[in-house]
């Protein structure tokens, strides 16, 4: 088989690569074994505002501006539709949030996002102090869902393999790469948190954040908008609510455990006063980095190989404008971004 691009990884930054790839006309295969689950277990929640700091996520607008076109497009593509819409509520918990609240409207960044007044209704079952501050433009994207239907379309064109790649298989040659029987002109690495185990690109430094959630069942709870305090609580169809996010930065299993089901019990406790049944409790690494921007280049050695990683909480909102600046540096030259550049971290390369 010889293609323009072989593609290791099909997560968030996978699927936009490769949409970009099909768009301008190349050939590619994509080799992924699912070992890495981030993608698939993120709520897919894009929000312009860090609710925590009330800051404006980094380039949000560009983010968001490219965010609905892209999957206006996957739709067309797929046949299904994977976007949804919702406000998000802060809740307030003292006088200070809210005075920090109306600093931040008033920030040019942030005041088409943030709605300078105080909700003061109520919301049956969640425990509010000083009421709440409404976020507009957010919503979701169903990730594993859209995730599994792109599968599905690129199997259907042999251009989907399910396979582990074994890195000592790969040749690289002078004018592109080989792996078993497939040639390439490059090949992009966006494995998400396997980049650890990759020989080319583990000198990036790749964090990786633990993170679980939880599914719960609670029929009285009715909620339209996704609550924000020190979890989110978000709708997601027939009275089940996705909770979450614990941090975690030493464990790097994916496994859940007792602790962070605790931990997420207890803060859920102090948000709603309704019954709750635990659907299921899951988790996934996260692949963060130090300085949180993205790892997207070329190899400092070998410009055959690409990287694509990095996307960190809000891959639903990265990945389709850095897999754009990405094809225009590998494909037609142009410079990347300084921020997202895998060169701010050349001193570690040896």
């Amino acid at each position: 088989m010889q293609v323009d691009y072989i593609i290791v990884g099909f997560g968030l930054a996978g699927m936009a690569i490769t949409k970009e790839l099909e768009d301008n006309g190349h050939t590619f295969v994509v080799l992924d074994n699912a070992s890495q689950v981030s993608s698939r277990v993120a709520a897919g929640v894009f929000n312009p505002v860090i609710l925590k700091r009330f800051t404006p996520v980094w380039n949000a607008d560009e983010q968001l501006g490219n965010l609905f076109p892209f999957y206006k497009d996957v739709s067309k593509r797929l046949g299904g539709e994977y976007v949804s819409f919702f406000d998000t509520f802060k809740v307030f918990k003292s006088i200070e949030d809210q005075n920090n609240w109306f600093m931040a409207c008033d920030n040019p960044l942030l005041e088409k996002y943030m709605e300078p007044k105080i909700q003061k209704e109520n919301i049956n079952g969640i425990q509010h102090y000083k009421g709440f501050g409404r976020v507009k433009g957010t919503g979701r994207v169903l990730v594993k869902k859209v995730l599994d239907d792109y599968i599905i379309y690129l199997k259907a064109k042999n251009q989907f393999l399910k396979v582990p790649f074994c890195y000592q298989e790969l040749e690289i040659e002078q004018e592109g790469v080989t792996y078993q029987n497939i040639k390439a002109k490059k090949i992009i690495f966006a494995e998400g948190y396997g980049l650890k185990e990759n020989p080319f690109f583990n000198y990036l430094p790749l964090a990786g954040t633990k993170g679980e959630m939880l599914y719960i069942k609670a029929p009285s709870l009715k909620l339209r908008q996704q609550i924000k305090s020190s979890l989110f609580v978000l709708p997601v169809g027939a009275d089940v609510y996705w909770v979450g996010a614990t941090f975690n930065w030493t464990d790097k299993t994916i496994d859940p455990t007792e602790k962070g089901r605790q931990e997420m019990l207890k803060k859920l406790e102090s948000m709603i006063d309704v019954p709750f049944t635990v659907v299921n409790q899951f988790g996934g690494i996260r692949p963060t980095v130090k300085d949180r921007r993205p790892l997207v280049g070329v190899h400092p050695k070998y410009p055959q190989l690409v990287v694509f990683n990095g996307l960190g909480t809000r891959g639903v909102m990265i990945a389709p404008t850095v897999a754009t600046q990405l094809y225009q540096h590998i494909e037609k030259g142009k410079e990347l971004p300084k921020e997202i550049s895998i060169d701010r971290f050349s001193e570690l390369f040896s």
